[in-house]
């Protein structure tokens, strides 16, 4: 079984491989690497938003929800993954207009606000990319120490590599290449593995009831997650890539729209998945993987499609990302050359395999990074209305940050106390310091725009400077 399993790996990794090469339309500049402007149409730019969006963590956290919590937290979650998409959809053809050339979100917040707020956008942006590379790194690492006799850091560092070989020969358009295969594939492995799970299941029925955590509780976790969800996944510069590489913004909304179509499905069928677990009497672990849990029932052969299911879901978010930081970096600096995009691209990864290795939960720290994100979405989105001003955009991030601590330094009386609860130290996303962000900042930031006696920033205006 080891043999088969290294083979059927090997022969993954390399047919995402060969499947960028083939594809052989040539890269023949920096602008083209980073964003493959104008080439795509919305059957792949839906499958592309499907593969970069799942990654291997929807095999822990949508059956983990719905193990303990249920069917509503079930279904926000869905929405939290599948709304960052819809948006997309709304901004991203009038972000296209405004920037025809550009590259990054970073780039339209320098447009709109400054310098200063490109910085920190940009900060935000690769912040939060490096704890999703790193978890996705993880995740693969641990599901292949479960699921067979490989070591998991043999695995990180093929999955790291192969990877690597094709984002760093064809860019944007290798990751695109790939993933209309990868989320056709994670697609039809997860329909597979469904149908044997179910087919396996015990048939004497439920052993006990659905689980379901008071309604309070469950709105509570949906709308933390709606809340978290979206506001960091504005600020995955791969999906921004995405959106200036679609051909028109007719196929950008239908490709989003397509995305958000299969996102939905999934999540819900993973989070199910946990719900069923606990149902049929099974203990899902010390820390809980109920998907897992479910797979000590079904054949011993699962666990290769599982493995093979869980490398397509990793490596399709990986690729996304080693472009997407990539693209960040790069064009920060002007006048960068096509050989040192590509060494940028390899050089990033070699902080985050090492850090993967070492199999570290970076759950905190991505909670963290989901806060931040939160504490500037609407100030960033609302440059898209004329009159928002530099001034406005900047208010609102700092009430924001104010917004997130506060609700911990009300309920414990002391603003270091509520600063420990916005860095969530238990590892648990709550409400509160989401909510306070997001409407703080929303708050603050609508209001100096009101309070503005003039219009700013039409399309004709020149970059605005803080």
């Amino acid at each position: 079984m080891l043999y088969a399993t290294i083979a059927a790996l090997a022969a993954s990794l390399l047919f995402f491989v060969w499947i960028a090469v083939r594809d052989r339309t040539p890269v023949g500049s920096v602008d083209d690497y980073l964003t493959a402007r104008g080439s795509q149409g919305a059957l792949t730019l839906g499958l592309s938003f499907l593969a970069s969006g799942m990654g291997g963590w929807i095999l822990f956290v949508p059956p983990e929800i719905g193990a303990f919590v249920g069917p509503v937290a079930v279904v926000g979650y869905a929405l939290a993954a599948a709304l960052p998409l819809l948006v997309l959809a709304a901004c991203g053809p009038a972000i296209r207009r405004r920037l025809p050339q550009g590259r990054t979100i970073a780039e339209y917040a320098q447009e709109r606000f400054g310098a200063a707020l490109r910085l920190w956008v940009t900060a935000l942006s690769v912040l939060y990319m490096l704890c999703f590379i790193t978890a996705e790194l993880t995740a693969i690492g641990a599901i292949t120490a479960m699921l067979s006799e490989l070591p998991g850091s043999a695995v990180i560092v093929a999955v790291a590599v192969t990877t690597l070989t094709y984002t760093t020969w064809g860019g944007l358009r290798a990751s695109l290449t790939t993933d209309r295969w990868q989320g056709g594939l994670l697609l039809g492995l997860l329909i597979v593995v469904l149908a044997v799970l179910l087919f396996h299941l015990p048939k004497s029925g439920l052993v006990q009831p659905w689980p379901a955590a008071p309604l309070e509780a469950s709105l509570s976790v949906a709308l933390t997650l709606v809340i978290a969800v979206t506001a960091a996944n504005i600020f995955h510069q791969g999906y921004w890539q995405r959106v200036w590489s679609a051909r028109s913004d007719a196929e950008l909304r239908r490709g989003a729209g397509l995305g958000a179509l299969l996102i939905v499905p999934v999540m819900l069928a993973m989070g199910a998945l946990g719900m069923l677990c606990i149902a049929l009497g099974k203990n899902p672990g010390t820390p809980p993987i109920p998907f897992f849990a479910l797979l000590s029932g079904a054949p011993g052969w699962l666990a290769l499609p599982v493995l093979l299911l869980a490398v397509a879901l990793v490596a399709s978010s990986v690729d996304t990302l080693q472009s997407a930081i990539a693209s960040l970096v790069v064009t920060a600096r002007p006048k960068v050359s096509l050989s040192a995009a590509r060494w940028v691209t390899v050089l990033l990864m070699v902080p985050v395999a090492a850090v993967s290795l070492q199999g570290h939960s970076v759950l905190r720290l991505f909670l963290i990074a989901d806060l931040l994100c939160a504490t500037a979405v609407v100030p960033v989105l609302l440059g898209l209305w004329q009159r928002m001003t530099p001034t406005a955009a900047v208010a609102g991030m700092v009430a924001g940050l104010v917004g997130a601590v506060l609700p911990g330094w009300v309920s414990a009386g002391s603003l270091a106390a509520g600063v420990l609860a916005a860095t969530f130290p238990n590892g648990v996303p709550t409400l509160a310091p989401f909510l306070g962000a997001l409407l703080a900042s929303s708050a603050l930031a609508l209001s100096f725009t009101w309070l503005n006696p003039s219009p700013q920033g039409n399309a004709t205006q020149p970059a605005t400077t803080i």
